[in-house]
């Protein structure tokens, strides 16, 4: 039955093929004809395995409504396969750190004192936990989004003297049916053989959101469940692995998951003094003329802002002074031989523009002018923060059912 399909499939695609004059549709049949031979190869090693036949189990759409099993690859469970869910894990691993320090995150020092007591303690002073004093074995980060989670544990894998392991949903989620609890079962393994190790978790909601809810598949409840058992350690020494995980949606979390971390930290929006420090961060050593008071002063104009929305403006501002070199109509010749725009009542401006200086072949010698306040005044004029008062009153009420502040 299988052979007289597939020569049939065969004989009715040749002719079309051979009279369709237009390549891209030539090439979609061509595309689409593979396509079906593969699936019609699939149902036949599905029927050759002895499972009753398509006609019994209602065609093809039984067929497709079958689980899919990984093929065997060096027996079941063997070290062939093990490895190979190693081998992926893997790239997972941060081996360059990030190279930010504790001092780049402004704020936020209960949630660096706690990482710190978590992380950098036990490996730099192991006399410290002896008897019933244990370093914590698993912190949940939660905020809106930009508030720097996801920075906070950029620092972490920085000042950490440990095996950083990065993970996201796309790590675990697996479509062979069982792979996916391997694959969590095997990433707690490795961290365990490589402790000290950190197991960094973003989005968390993603892979453990709230059980029993009606668009939850059996995968995903697998899921849930293994990394359920993984944390809770039983019959493992987990002393030396810390489970860091972030979410902009705490409540989505399942309530076994949230019982599992040890803290829960909120991580708000920056305050004053965060803001003023983060203007001086992002703006680094670009040249600028702003004064201390005018750094004070950009943090009061930015209340509710996140530290994203801080990194955004002074992104914008950071190109007011190219913006400004383009639509010069006036430049002036420097000490140093370099061309700077400038006004045209200023002593020694030459009118002329960036394109003629660049058709005399002095591109190399023009350079924008320094960072002004003016610069901050006319970015910020159009510049609006990204989270809603609603946002921060769902975090600001899981803190005080559940959480701590960061």
């Amino acid at each position: 039955m299988y052979s007289n399909f597939k020569e049939q499939a065969i004989d009715t695609s040749r002719p079309t093929l051979k009279y369709e004059k237009n390549p891209k549709i030539k090439e979609a049949i061509t595309q689409k004809f593979t396509e079906y031979l593969r699936r019609a190869e699939e149902i036949r090693a599905v029927l050759d395995e002895g499972g009753p036949g398509p006609a019994a189990n209602g065609g093809d759409a039984a067929v497709a409504a079958r689980p899919k099993t990984k093929p065997k690859d060096g027996g079941e469970g063997g070290d062939g396969e093990e490895g190979k869910l190693r081998a992926g894990l893997n790239s997972a691993i941060i081996r360059e750190k990030p190279n930010i320090k504790w001092n780049d995150v402004a704020g936020l020092e209960s949630a660096k004192q706690a990482l710190q007591e978590a992380v950098i303690l036990p490996v730099k002073f192991p006399q410290f936990f002896v008897g019933k004093r244990k370093p914590w074995r698993a912190f949940l980060l939660y905020g809106p989004p930009g508030t720097g989670k996801s920075y906070l544990a950029k620092a972490v894998a920085t000042e950490a003297d440990s095996t950083f392991f990065s993970i996201s949903s796309s790590d675990l989620v697996s479509k062979w049916m069982g792979e996916s609890e391997k694959l969590v079962s095997n990433l707690f393994q490795m961290a365990r053989d490589s402790a000290p190790s950190i197991i960094f978790i973003d989005e968390i909601d993603s892979l453990c959101g709230q059980r029993g809810e009606g668009n939850e598949s059996e995968a995903s409840r697998r899921i849930k469940t293994e990394v359920l058992v993984q944390m809770q350690g039983v019959g493992h020494n987990d002393d030396k692995v810390l489970v860091l995980a972030a979410t902009n949606t705490p409540y989505a979390l399942d309530q076994a998951i949230r019982r599992r971390f040890d803290k829960r930290i909120y991580i708000p929006l920056p305050d004053l003094k965060a803001r003023q420090h983060m203007f001086k961060v992002h703006l680094g050593d670009t040249p600028n003329n702003l004064t201390e008071s005018d750094f004070e002063n950009l943090a009061r104009r930015t209340e509710g802002f996140s530290g994203s929305d801080i990194s955004v403006c002074v992104k914008d501002v950071l190109f007011e002074p190219v913006r400004k070199t383009q639509d010069a109509m006036y430049f002036i010749r420097t000490d140093d031989d370099t061309w700077m725009p400038c006004g045209s009542k200023q002593p020694g401006a030459v009118q002329t523009t960036m394109q003629d200086l660049d058709a005399k072949g002095l591109a190399s010698k023009i350079i924008p002018p320094p960072i002004s306040k003016m610069d901050f005044d006319k970015v910020l004029a159009r510049q609006r923060p990204t989270v809603s008062k609603a946002d921060l009153d769902v975090h600001e009420r899981f803190t005080k059912e559940f959480g701590e502040e960061g």
